[in-house]
């Protein structure tokens, strides 16, 4: 896989991850700085490192499962690894302007 392919794979799984939400926060986990690292491999397999706003999140089976079928959805994905990690701790930094004006923290 070239650097150019690799990167248009992580191009369309950043789109479709802007159309994963948290049902309780009306913007797009993307945007809230909830993702860490997407990690394309030469097998065209996919890690994902992800956190959540808050660790008791009620609605984490419900995302991490959107999270993985979205990725897998990707053209040239052919498996996907999303890993729930809590290092570092999420904050309000770590939201996008977009997202900070939205929830009006701007």
């Amino acid at each position: 896989m070239t650097q150019e392919e690799k990167t248009k794979i992580e191009e369309r799984i950043v789109d479709v991850l802007k159309t994963v939400y948290d049902p309780e926060i009306p913007v797009d986990i993307w945007n809230l700085g909830m993702i860490y690292k997407i990690d394309v491999k030469p097998d065209h397999s996919v890690d994902v490192d992800m956190t959540f706003t808050s660790p008791s999140c009620p609605a984490a089976d419900f995302i991490l499962e959107d999270v993985r079928t979205k990725i897998e959805s990707v053209e040239g994905v052919t498996s996907s690894n999303v890993n729930l990690v809590f290092e570092p701790i999420w904050d309000q930094s770590m939201m996008s302007e977009e997202a900070r004006v939205e929830l009006g923290f701007a």
